[in-house]
């Protein structure tokens, strides 16, 4: 397979599409914390806002500055994080984490729309874009944490 055609792969339809339309873009008035993460290898950066009430992110705002398959991800994550607990973000980071470095299954879900960057495991320089929409909500699940 040509180099050509893996990328048109990589950049498939449903990619493309969740990365055009990110939800939760709109900056929050008064999380309960900000976090921003950036890829030092490509320069993706990926902002959040979190608010966390009892334990559950009860609102969630994203400032995704990515390639499409770091927005695309950002994309499933902002989509499905409202209603989780710390210990499901953590889950999905950790299940994505496997997914692209170690060949493992899906994440569960509620991250389970992350399935369509499996093709991405072959493009080591692109995990870490992938990867920033969860650490960088883990951060801030630290932050309000701490300042609870």
């Amino acid at each position: 397979m040509s180099a050509e055609t893996d990328m048109i792969k990589l950049y498939s339809g449903r990619i493309l599409a969740l990365a055009a339309d990110m939800p939760r873009t709109e900056r929050l008035a008064q999380p309960s914390a900000t976090a921003k993460k950036r890829s030092p290898l490509c320069g993706s950066t990926v902002t959040v806002d979190i608010v966390l009430e009892d334990g559950v992110i009860t609102d969630y705002a994203q400032d995704v500055k990515a390639c499409a398959l770091g927005q695309a991800a950002a994309a499933v994550v902002g989509g499905s994080i409202v209603g989780t607990t710390p210990a499901q973000v953590q889950q999905g980071r950790d299940e994505l984490y496997a997914m692209l470095k170690s060949d493992g299954p899906v994440p569960t879900a509620p991250f389970d729309g992350l399935e369509v960057l499996q093709p991405a495991k072959d493009y080591k320089n692109r995990h870490a874009s992938i990867l920033l929409a969860f650490d960088a909500t883990l951060d801030a699940l630290e932050t309000a944490k701490a300042t609870a």
